[in-house]
C-alpha cells in the first residue's frame, strides 16, 4: 500500500522512468465555438497539442451504451478520454433524499461509462444552487448521497470526485468543508478547479495545501488579477459572452506556479485539465493553446 511518504520517495523514479505524474487535458465545452460540437472541439483541442479530453454527459448521452464507438473515434483523433462529467439531462438534486435512488442509478450508470472509455474517476457537480443557498439539512443529504456513491462507483472501478462549482449547491468553503468531512477519503476525492474556487473566496493554493491527495484533477482556468487569493465579494452569474470571469492561463488571478511547487513537493499524481468555460474575444482552439502554453513554459508540464 502506498503511503504520502512512499509516494513522494517513488516520484524521482517515475521521473526517471520516463512516466510523468502530471496527465494534461482540456475540458473542451467553451462557448464561443465549441459548445455545440464535441467531436469538432476534440479534433482543435489534438491540433493544438492536448492529447487527451474531458466532456460533460449531454454531449455523450447518445452513446453511453456504445462507448466501442466513441473509443474509436477519439483514437482516430490522436486522443484519450479523462472523464465524463454528469450534467442535464440526468438526475442532479443531490439534496433531495426522494430523487435518491434515481439519482444513484443514472450516476452508477454514467461510471461504468467512465470506466469503459478507459477513466478511473467520475467528476460530478452538485446540482444548481437555489436562491436561498445551501441550508445544513441539505449538507447533510448531499453529503449521505455522495458517500453511497461513492461507493458504488468504487464497486465499478471508479473513484468519485466530487466538484465545487459557482451557483451551485457545492459553492463555498463551508460547505467544502462539511461534505469532505462526512464522506470516506478512501470513496469521495475532490476536482479543485480553480477559477471557481478563486471566485468563490478561497485561495487554490491553501486548499491544495490543505487535501494534498485527496485532489485527483485540477480544473486549471484563470480569474482577473483583483481576485488573487479569493475573491473578496460573491460574483453573481455573469454573462460569460460580455464579461466572462474565467480566463486563460496567465491573466493573474490564480498563482499556479504555487500550486504546481507544492504538488511537486508532495509528489502528487493526477490531471491537470485546462478549462474556459468561454472565449469571447477569441476561437476557443486560440484560447486553449495559450493556455497549454503556459502549462508547459511556466508551470513545467509536459505530461
Amino acid at each position: 500500500m502506498l503511503t504520502r511518504r512512499s509516494v513522494v520517495a517513488l516520484a524521482p523514479a517515475l521521473a526517471a522512468a520516463g512516466k510523468p505524474r502530471y496527465k494534461v487535458g482540456v475540458t473542451n465545452n467553451t462557448r464561443g465555438g465549441w459548445e455545440t460540437d464535441f467531436w469538432l472541439a476534440t479534433r482543435e483541442s489534438h491540433e493544438v497539442g492536448y492529447r487527451n479530453v474531458e466532456t460533460f454527459f449531454s454531449y455523450l448521452k447518445d452513446s453511453i451504451d456504445k462507448p466501442g464507438e466513441v473509443l474509436a473515434k477519439a483514437k482516430a483523433i490522436g486522443v484519450g478520454i479523462i472523464t465524463v462529467s454528469n450534467s442535464g439531462p440526468m438526475e442532479m438534486a443531490f439534496n433531495d433524499r426522494a430523487k435518491q435512488p434515481k439519482l444513484l442509478d443514472e450516476h452508477t450508470r454514467l461510471a461504468r461509462f467512465v470506466r469503459a472509455l478507459g477513466g478511473n474517476h467520475l467528476k460530478i457537480n452538485l446540482g444548481p444552487r437555489r436562491p436561498t443557498g445551501t441550508t445544513d439539512e441539505d449538507l447533510k443529504v448531499l453529503s449521505d448521497t455522495v458517500e453511497k456513491l461513492g461507493k458504488r462507483t468504487a464497486a465499478e472501478g471508479v473513484r468519485l470526485a466530487i466538484h465545487a462549482h459557482m451557483w451551485s449547491q457545492f459553492e463555498n468553503r463551508r460547505e467544502v468543508d462539511y461534505v469532505l468531512s462526512h464522506t470516506d477519503p478512501k470513496t469521495v476525492a475532490f476536482v479543485l478547479d480553480t477559477g471557481h474556487i478563486t471566485l468563490a473566496g478561497i485561495d487554490p493554493v491553501e486548499l491544495t495545501k490543505t487535501l494534498g491527495h485527496r485532489i485527483v484533477e485540477f480544473h486549471l482556468k484563470d480569474t482577473k488579477p483583483d481576485t488573487r487569493g479569493g475573491a473578496r465579494a460573491r460574483l453573481d452569474w455573469p454573462d460569460m459572452m460580455t464579461d466572462p470571469p474565467f480566463l486563460p492561463l496567465g491573466s493573474g488571478g490564480v498563482d499556479f506556479v504555487s500550486i504546481k511547487n507544492h504538488l511537486d513537493s508532495i509528489g502528487w499524481q493526477g490531471w491537470l485539465t485546462t478549462e474556459l468555460d468561454s472565449s469571447p474575444f477569441r476561437p476557443p482552439k486560440e484560447s486553449a493553446a495559450i493556455s497549454l502554453r503556459y502549462a508547459r513554459d511556466k508551470m513545467k508540464v509536459n505530461g
